[in-house]
């Protein structure tokens, strides 16, 4: 993740992790809520879902959706920047594959520029009930569900 970003991060000392859990072939889904500028049309999240030519290389198929209702997320430090005339949307994103800045990439790539971005999943662990800055460490039938197939 970014300096940019926020949210859930998997910490471990454990050697081959970072494989199993970052690597798509293993297929480890990861959630994103993405702040951006004025709401996509069905179109624009259908282009994301299909994939979009990032960088020279297409990304994996995803799911994208429009947030509703817009989640609750306490402020973020480094307030992003707002313009009084142009909204803002949060959007779902399901990715496989977690490339540098893929979000962010993908999100300008249909016009609507991410100002916060919040990976709030990954595989079956949320980050609902922590807030920024909290941790914990993951039951043993969590660490299984994870690096579960």
């Amino acid at each position: 993740m970014d300096a940019d970003s926020e949210g859930l991060l998997l910490l471990s000392d454990e050697p081959g992790w970072n494989e199993k859990l970052l690597q798509p072939r293993h297929e480890h889904r990861r959630v994103y809520w993405a702040q951006v500028e004025r709401r996509p049309s069905a179109e624009a999240l259908k282009q994301m879902q299909r994939g979009i030519v990032v960088k020279g290389r297409k990304t994996l198929p995803c799911h994208a959706w429009i947030l509703e209702p817009q989640p609750e997320v306490p402020p973020r430090e480094a307030p992003i920047r707002r313009r009084k005339t142009v909204p803002t949307c949060w959007l779902g994103l399901e990715l496989i594959e977690g490339k540098n800045r893929q979000v962010r990439r993908m999100t300008a790539a249909i016009g609507h520029p991410t100002l916060r971005l919040i990976r709030a999943q990954i595989g079956q662990i949320e980050l609902a009930g922590l807030r920024p800055g909290a941790w914990r460490v993951l039951s043993t039938a969590e660490r299984r569900l994870l690096l579960k197939r």
